[in-house]
């Protein structure tokens, strides 16, 4: 009896330990943070529906951020379409001067990727700031919420969107969808969530970084730093109220994780994070 209680012992130790000895470690995870555009606003007043930031203007940026983690890349947003870098003024509407300044495949290939080689691609929403390279990636798994699916394949949006030929391929490609949450690659490192209101199915994303602890990306959740101190609802907001209860659950979790919180399109977040090619991990 003693030798089975030593050979147990022995056996959970070795479980515990690892191979030779060594704890178990954590997969690295990269972050990498792409220029996938820059939007200058004439005129704020549409990101808030009480008037906030009427007539004042602003510079967003427009990232595209890689993932990588051991098992797999991820790319989460597309940015503009990059064939804006071949139009020297870039786009204007709106009160909005859009531009690109490099492709988002020269980006890549400078850490000896192409398109081919990302196994995954998530979009924050559908709008064409998010979702505009899409149509490059026909050999990446698409992941999406079903409710932002629903919504991006819409008869509406079929009709009215004028991104929707971007990315219709994406419905007769590799598509895995999910509801509330997806976990990526199985280990809690790189989980997407979705926090409806921008849209029917806008999501976030939540990295687990092993230096720097977990990190939050907002998609269009909060646009900016000032929209975020005082909680801005957006006037083309699909539904305010769901955008006020996910802001309250996202600052929830952004407080219990003690997280970076990383404003998407926000300037100082994107110049905080390090310069590409560099990453943060």
């Amino acid at each position: 009896m003693f030798i089975f209680r030593l050979l147990f012992v022995l056996m959970m130790t070795s479980l515990i330990s690892g191979c030779g000895g060594k704890p178990v470690k954590k997969p690295i995870v990269r972050l990498f943070a792409l220029d996938c555009g820059s939007i200058e606003v004439t005129d704020m007043s549409p990101f808030s529906i009480n008037g906030a930031f009427d007539g004042q203007s602003y510079s967003l940026a427009n990232p595209c951020y890689l993932i990588r983690h051991p098992d797999g890349d991820l790319l989460w947003d597309t940015g503009f379409d990059q064939a804006l870098a071949d139009s020297p003024d870039g786009m204007r509407g709106g009160g909005f001067h859009s531009t690109v300044s490099v492709k988002l495949t020269d980006q890549l290939q400078e850490i000896g990727l192409n398109v081919d080689d990302i196994e995954y691609v998530s979009v924050s929403h559908s709008h064409p700031d998010h979702i505009g390279n899409a149509r490059l990636f026909k050999k990446s798994t698409f992941l999406i919420s079903s409710l932002e699916f629903s919504y991006m394949f819409s008869d509406e949006m079929r009709k009215s969107n004028e991104s929707f030929d971007s990315y219709a391929h994406l419905e007769s490609t590799l598509i895995k969808k999910y509801n509330d949450e997806y976990d990526v690659f199985g280990d809690g490192l790189v989980v997407i969530k979705t926090l409806p209101g921008h849209t029917p199915g806008s999501s976030i994303l939540v990295l687990h970084l092993e230096n720097a602890g977990t990190v939050l990306l907002t998609g269009d959740l909060i646009i900016h730093a000032a929209g975020r101190r005082i909680g801005a609802v957006p006037t083309f907001n699909t539904d305010a109220a769901q955008t006020r209860d996910s802001l309250a659950k996202f600052e929830s979790l952004a407080a219990q994780k003690s997280a970076l919180v990383i404003i998407q399109h926000e300037p100082m977040d994107f110049k905080k994070l390090p310069a590409f090619p560099e990453w943060l991990d």
